[in-house]
């Protein structure tokens, strides 16, 4: 992918090497959820970038640039608070896997126009579906997004057109953690030493 993307359009950004979560509506669109945790809005392709502050500091200030062009753009020098409205710091979701202090992450969004939907393909431009198994939320990635300034009865905000997800490379899946066997089981004795008998009449119910 090209690393000067702005040259052409100033709304635009290519991120390199990114985390990927939330990735479920990646390939087939979704709607969100309400408070209520119910399905609510318009059925969207989305995903969620997690960037370190260190690691992808070229690639925060390259959204930065294009958020606060795009902010400048719309509302001129009129005062609008945007802070957690466009990028996002991880300490925000600290107790989701991925997320925390060193992260910033922003969430991108392309609600279906006449059949559009993000394009998603691997390392050599090869179209991926659902089937390949990537990328998946943990693997790292190569994104353009475009962002745009909302401005109705929901809010004022800078939002991020997911355009294109390129796998780069794999990564620890999201939720894959090991499970510690001593926080819900017991140790048990040796087979030989204490033989269990089964209950008579013994039955289970589900």
């Amino acid at each position: 992918m090209s690393t000067n993307p702005t040259t052409e359009d100033p709304h635009r950004c290519v991120i390199h090497n990114v985390r990927l979560s939330y990735s479920d509506a990646l390939f087939a669109p979704k709607q969100g959820r309400d408070a209520a945790g119910q399905p609510s809005g318009t059925a969207a392709y989305g995903c969620v970038f997690l960037l370190d502050k260190v690691q992808n500091k070229a690639d925060i200030e390259r959204l930065t640039k294009a958020a606060l062009f795009t902010k400048k753009e719309k509302w001129q020098d009129k005062p609008v608070n945007l802070i957690g409205k466009s990028i996002r710091d991880g300490s925000e979701k600290e107790a989701t896997d991925g997320y925390g202090p060193s992260i910033v992450f922003i969430s991108a969004r392309n609600t279906p126009k006449n059949g559009s939907k993000p394009a998603v393909v691997d390392q050599k431009f090869n179209k991926l579906n659902a089937e390949d198994g990537k990328p998946y939320a943990g693997c790292y990635v190569d994104a353009i997004v475009r962002c745009w300034a909302q401005d109705n009865g929901f809010g004022k905000r800078i939002n991020w057109d997911l355009q294109t997800v390129q796998f780069r490379r794999h990564g620890k899946p999201f939720g894959a953690g090991e499970i510690d066997p001593k926080k819900y089981l017991q140790e048990l004795p040796d087979e030989d030493e204490t033989p269990v008998d089964a209950p008579s009449g013994a039955s289970a119910e589900i």
